[in-house]
């Protein structure tokens, strides 16, 4: 049954603003997400879900906390099989980015199962198949074009799903955005102007924008010749300096990780420990990672230390209930873990014809879902490092045995910033990418 009252213990302090709640009136007119948002900056918010239990029920959360800018600092995971109580501690990644709050909450609340036959969860209903739209957008070049729109439509809660972005001779712009709306609302008049209206303020009244349906939508498939595919779907961290996705010292820490199992202390789980070097997304790639692998995570803990490493402890057991027991098994899932934690992501320079190409890869979760804000965070690099996107494509390629999601970025060449001939250049750009992906700049 639902836990009434919980989440003025999570650290609520005095000035607090509290969205949802109602534990005082009683366990029926509880909601099952209460935020109790950050009195002052520096301060974490704490997102309390109270709700019936499902299979990646965690990561399905984490994933939507890292879509919105989040930063989980801590949390504390428990379910019965049945009922499922998740808190967890947040800062914005970033004082630019806009946290809208109130949506926060209904997306949480529209991911907690409603198949259970309790009365005072009517209003909790699962989000439907989603509505694709084309967002077409014209304006003049500029520097940093691409990120700022992509800002503002991540602000607006539009979720990019694909983009095809070129530059006509006379320096516009042409942007065909293919998004859907997490709000659920863009089918609306009131919601496109919203969305012009927007755009057109923030960038200039040199742009004009327009929005249409999006029927038959498919997610476009991305091709690359098989020797680079190979190299950037084969890449590990290890073989990174004999590439040209070579790493830095600084980035070379990520790769220092502790992943251990203790049957001991549970006689029907198995405690996963893990430290490793924080960095953006880390929880969510834990959870996505146990989720695709069918381990289901009973209870658990993570917490940050003052020298950037994060302490993890989940007591988890097998599809079958049973515990991870043979050393075969620990050995696959300790490998995989290692994997998807610690390069989660592929970035990579090549040649397309006479051009330079920055490659942005990352798997595709079994369900479908790919990484929230990979496109975000490379074109916040570029603009970072002043450099123009001449044409840019998001697709998908089957490869390694999975799906990838793949981010295509044409770059111009510059006389201030060579790229074609440099490749001090090169690694520096492969560098901030990773290192803009990996959170250490936002």
């Amino acid at each position: 049954m639902p836990v009434a009252g919980r989440s003025a213990a999570a650290g609520g302090g005095g000035g607090r603003m509290v969205l949802g709640g109602g534990a005082g009136a009683g366990p029926g007119a509880e909601d099952a997400v209460v935020m109790e948002l950050a009195a002052g900056d520096g301060e974490d918010s704490v997102v309390t879900v109270n709700c019936p239990d499902q299979a990646g029920l965690g990561c399905d959360l984490c994933r939507t906390i890292l879509e919105f800018g989040l930063r989980i600092t801590r949390g504390d995971v428990s379910t019965d099989g049945q009922w499922c109580y998740v808190i967890f501690w947040v800062v914005p990644r970033s004082q630019s980015i806009n946290i809208r709050w109130s949506s926060l909450k209904n997306r949480l609340m529209s991911m907690c199962p409603s198949s259970y036959n309790i009365p005072f969860y009517h209003d909790i209903n699962p989000p439907g198949p989603p509505q694709f739209y084309l967002l077409k957008l014209f304006s003049d070049d500029r520097k940093g074009l691409l990120h700022d729109v992509t800002h503002i439509l991540s602000d607006l809660e539009l979720l990019i799903q694909r983009v095809k972005v070129s530059t006509t001779p006379d320096g516009r712009v042409v942007n065909l955005f293919f998004i859907t709306d997490g709000m659920e609302l863009l089918h609306t008049k009131e919601r496109q102007e919203e969305t012009c209206s927007m755009l057109i303020d923030t960038l200039g009244p040199s742009v004009s924008c327009e929005i249409l349906s999006a029927e038959g939508f498919q997610q476009g498939f991305s091709s690359l010749p098989p020797t680079i595919s190979e190299e950037l779907f084969t890449l590990e961290l290890d073989d990174c300096e004999s590439s040209s996705g070579s790493l830095s010292a600084e980035m070379k820490k990520v790769q220092k990780a502790s992943i251990k199992f203790d049957n001991s202390l549970s006689p029907a789980h198995t405690l996963l420990q893990i430290i490793c070097v924080d960095q953006k997304g880390l929880i969510y790639d834990m959870l996505r990672t146990l989720k695709d692998c069918n381990i289901k995570v009973t209870y658990g803990r993570f917490w940050s230390d003052k020298k950037g490493f994060r302490e993890v402890d989940l007591f988890i057991k097998q599809a079958d209930g049973k515990k991870v027991i043979d050393s075969e098994k620990q050995d696959a899932l300790q490998s995989r873990m290692r994997s998807e934690m610690l390069h989660p992501l592929r970035v990579m320079i090549v040649n397309r014809g006479p051009d330079t190409e920055l490659l942005v890869a990352n798997p595709v979760e079994l369900s479908g879902k790919g990484r929230p804000r990979v496109f975000y965070d490379a074109t916040l690099a570029l603009k970072a490092l002043g450099i123009c996107i001449f044409s840019a494509e998001i697709g998908r390629q089957t490869a390694s045995e999975r799906q990838w999601e793949v981010y295509r970025f044409l770059l111009e060449d510059s006389k201030e910033f060579p790229l074609s001939n440099s490749l001090t250049n090169r690694n520096h750009v492969v560098d901030r990418v990773r290192k803009t992906l990996m959170g250490c700049f936002n």
